[in-house]
């Protein structure tokens, strides 16, 4: 079975990064896609969607702290979680979510022209299923870059 999410939108806000007790971290931040299309009067109509994610990664995280600003172009990678929680008034509330994988910056933006990580893809290092995402080791983030693997 399969669990892939592949987005490609612009950041609503800056990231929101938290630190816990335990050494962990997640940066949670929203993303914007937009298709369109004609509606029966013939005129252009714009869809936006709003979709939450949270990278858990610490070396990911670290970059997205660092990088990601408001606005910015972004194309990601992951898969859909959902998670559930008592809120104060103990009723059960549930959230669907992007866990990230990997990210890339789509496009150099003038007030970030010396940013190093412009269109550069940053990913997960390959580490063994764990049920337990605080446990997890810490990986560094890996940069690549893909150009020469594309077909034209």
């Amino acid at each position: 079975m399969i669990n892939k999410v592949t987005l490609v939108g612009r950041l609503g806000k800056d990231p929101e990064v938290r630190h816990f007790d335990n050494n962990s971290s997640v940066c949670n931040f929203t993303i914007a896609t937009s298709e369109s299309y004609t509606d029966k009067e013939g005129q252009r109509v714009e869809q936006t969607e709003w979709h939450n994610l949270a990278i858990w990664r610490k070396g990911l995280v670290d970059v997205a702290e660092k990088y990601l600003k408001k606005g910015h172009l972004l194309y990601v990678e992951g898969k859909l979680r959902t998670r559930s929680w008592d809120d104060k008034d103990g009723n059960k509330r549930y959230t669907t979510e992007v866990v990230v994988d990997s990210f890339k910056m789509l496009e150099k933006r003038e007030s970030s022209s010396n940013n190093p990580g412009e269109g550069q893809n940053f990913s997960k290092a390959p580490e063994p299923i764990s049920n337990q995402s605080t446990s997890q080791d810490s990986s560094s983030a890996k940069v690549e870059n893909e150009s020469d693997d594309l077909p034209f």
